[in-house]
């Protein structure tokens, strides 16, 4: 059973996070930010989790803590349901259009957290959200979940469009690079 449910609890956040890798798409999502909502369900419907998150966060400051520890707890849910992550796929990319955007997403389930991405906005703002809290999500998360994860926004003019395909195209990359292939571990080296 690949499942965990996080607890994190600061002086800025209160995140609770239940999360199934196998799940049937039972999303459940409140951080208090709607845009931020929309597209981690998004992501979640497409990788087909079972996810139920609920986070308090100080608001009143601005979005940047809410987002920076919820992809921290994400990521080390994630870490923490795979194991040793005996019989993963691994790797995956995919390419997502959203309209006329597209989103490549590449990446690697290794243990070697690293993020590279050229996400830029013509807005300060989508909704309640900062974009550039964008980054600080996909930061958080993949250097606690231990991924590799590269973002590359081919083309797009709508911000909104724009990173709603990366976070589909996370959503699928994160099913295919999942799956459960064998019981070996996919690496030269034996561990990851």
């Amino acid at each position: 059973m690949r499942q965990v449910i996080i607890n994190r609890n600061t002086l800025e956040t209160s995140i609770e996070l239940r999360l199934n890798l196998d799940g049937s798409k039972e999303i459940s999502i409140d951080t208090g930010i709607g845009f931020f909502d929309h597209m981690l369900k998004a992501m979640a419907f497409y990788a087909e989790f079972d996810i139920e998150l609920k986070c308090l966060g100080d608001l009143d400051v601005d979005s940047h803590h809410t987002i920076e520890d919820i992809g921290l707890v994400f990521g080390a849910a994630l870490k923490e349901s795979l194991g040793d992550r005996r019989g993963i796929a691994r790797f995956s990319s995919t390419i997502t259009p959203m309209d006329e955007s597209l989103a490549l997403i590449a990446i690697d389930i290794s243990n070697r957290p690293y993020l590279v991405d050229n996400l830029s906005f013509k807005s300060d703002k989508i909704g309640n959200m900062d974009t550039q809290d964008f980054k600080e999500f996909f930061r958080a998360f993949a250097f606690s979940a231990g991924i590799t994860l590269h973002i590359d926004l081919m083309r797009g003019e709508n911000d909104h469009h724009k990173i709603e395909a990366v976070f589909k195209g996370l959503g699928r990359a994160l099913k295919e690079a999942l799956t459960i292939k064998g019981n070996e571990v996919i690496s030269t080296k034996g561990v990851l």
